[in-house]
């Protein structure tokens, strides 16, 4: 939108007014509409320079700038470099620049179209509004917040904005509250688009295109995106009292940035203000570092962020005297065997935390319901197995304050010793049983691939019938059948007699009778 453009002032510009009748003539040409905007913007400061555009499609002798409720209209500075567009420049805006505007231009004796409607808007004109987020700016994906725009006009509207130019809900409801009128503006389900930055105005009703000044702004981010990071504590969670302590945000590579909190269950986070670096470092700790931690990763200049990671318990040691640990029935046992280890206190405590050297698992923890003194406890460790060797350390803590405890007790090594015979037995045993389960199973796999491997022999045909003659007379039996298995026109005869006729005639009479 470059070009030079003149610089007129408002008195100026009414000066140069035509009349009504040329301006009806726009309004009805037949010539295409041009089109109009504002540079830098629509929405301007007051005070600030405005330049209005008109561009035509054609090659035009005179731009015309109208503005609504006017009476009259103003020609268009067109720049020596062109004659399809004009201008009309505001060295400095004030409230009575502000409304809708209209361009045409005119070409031989035919007019344009007029343009659509440019609606300027000068902001600054009234004190800001009051901005606030329930319950949080720090959103999960799917979620829900609203945001609170307030202000003691009695009469007006609400106006909120969000930085590039997306929509924006309507205001749910409105109030009078602490003599203030209060809109909200509910937004949710939230997905990545409601991420950035929001603004809201106020305006009064008989003039709607004067603003107030913007109110804070509020940064809406949207966590749950991407998978959760891991957090983990150098050299662990228990730190002395005056110490050091780094905490590691482990994420999937391709994160730039990096935010930790605390105790978000007291205190909901209204902003994850990010590092470019996964290590934070906490130190010389005090009783305000205790707590529970969480981290996220992100993007750069992005609103969006991952879930929270797992979260990590940091405790401050070296709050109070140091309580006594011992083991029953002592530090040595057998493998497979029962240890208590024992934390005692002379001093009123109702919780007890047992940490093993060198573990990376949180201490155990055990509350005390018995006020009694002296107060103790016992950690219970049943198996024991060779894992549960190594050396312990106890402490000693309050309920309201869980971060915060005591000296470490004196440590204490356990020995375990190797497991009795039988325990080998049983192992053996244990292990003989897997391996004939094994072989079994080989075995039935391999008779299983045997069978489908076979293949199926020839099929025999089926042997004829034979009657009991054929047998006979291949035997050289006697020339009669049985007539239960002949019928009387069939019989049984040698090839080799020499029977007559005569004979063969008795023999079938004979076998009839």
């Amino acid at each position: 939108m470059g070009g030079s453009a003149g610089t007129l002032t408002p008195t100026a510009l009414l000066y140069l007014g035509l009349c009504q009748g040329l301006w009806d003539q726009a309004r009805t040409g037949t010539l295409p509409k041009p089109s109009i905007w504002a540079d830098p913007g629509p929405m301007v400061t007051k005070g600030s320079p405005l330049t209005i555009w008109c561009q035509a499609s054609l090659q035009a002798d005179v731009y015309y700038l109208y503005k609504e409720s006017v009476h009259g209209s103003w020609p268009m500075k067109t720049p020596q470099d062109s004659s399809n567009r004009a201008s009309v420049s505001f060295a400095s805006i004030s409230s009575h620049n502000s409304g809708k505007y209209q361009c045409a231009y005119q070409r031989g004796k035919s007019w344009s179209q007029g343009s659509d409607l440019l609606t300027l808007v000068v902001t600054g004109v009234y004190d800001a509004p009051s901005f606030s987020a329930n319950p949080t700016l720090v959103v999960a994906s799917g979620g829900n917040v609203s945001l609170s725009c307030s202000s003691p006009w009695p009469r007006g509207s609400f106006h909120l904005l969000k930085e590039g130019g997306a929509d924006v809900p309507q205001y749910l409801e409105l109030t009078f509250r602490r003599k203030r009128y209060q809109a909200v503006f509910l937004v949710g389900p939230v997905n990545t688009s409601h991420g950035g930055t929001y603004r809201c105005y106020i305006s009064p009703e008989s003039y709607p295109y004067l603003w107030s000044q913007p109110s804070n702004p509020l940064h809406l981010q949207v966590t749950g995106v991407y998978r959760e990071p891991s957090l983990s504590a150098q050299p662990g969670p228990l730190v002395q009292s005056g110490d050091s302590l780094s905490l590691l945000c482990r994420s999937e590579t391709g994160f730039d940035r990096f935010a930790l909190t605390k105790d978000e269950e007291l205190r909901a986070p209204q902003c994850l203000d990010g590092q470019p670096s996964p290590n934070f470092t906490l130190g010389p700790v005090s009783r305000s570092h205790g707590g529970r931690y969480r981290c996220y990763c992100g993007h750069k200049l992005s609103s969006t962020w991952s879930a929270p990671s797992a979260p990590l318990d940091v405790l401050i040691t070296g709050m109070y005297e140091k309580p006594t640990l011992s083991a029953q029935p002592g530090p040595s046992v057998s493998w497979g065997e029962n240890v208590t280890l024992q934390c005692r206190s002379e001093v009123w405590f109702d919780s007890f935390h047992l940490s093993k050297e060198g573990s990376l698992a949180p201490p155990q923890v055990l509350h005390l319901q018995d006020t009694a003194i002296p107060n103790q406890v016992k950690f219970t460790l049943s198996p024991v197995t060779s894992d549960h060797e190594g050396t312990y350390r106890c402490y000693s803590s309050h309920s309201n304050s869980p971060y915060l405890l005591s000296q470490p007790s004196d440590p204490l090594e356990l020995l375990v010793s190797g497991p009795h015979w039988y325990l080998y037995v049983l192992i053996g045993v244990s292990v003989a049983f897997v391996l004939l389960l094994g072989l079994l199973g080989l075995l039935l796999v391999r008779h299983r691939r045997r069978g489908r491997g076979r293949k199926p022999g020839p099929v025999r045909p089926p042997l004829p019938r034979r009657s009991p003659c054929g047998i006979l007379a291949r035997e050289g039996a006697t020339l009669f059948c049985p007539h239960q298995m002949l019928s009387w026109k069939t019989h049984c005869l040698r090839k080799t007699d020499s029977w007559t006729a005569s004979s063969r005639l008795r023999d079938l009479k004979t076998l009839k009778m």
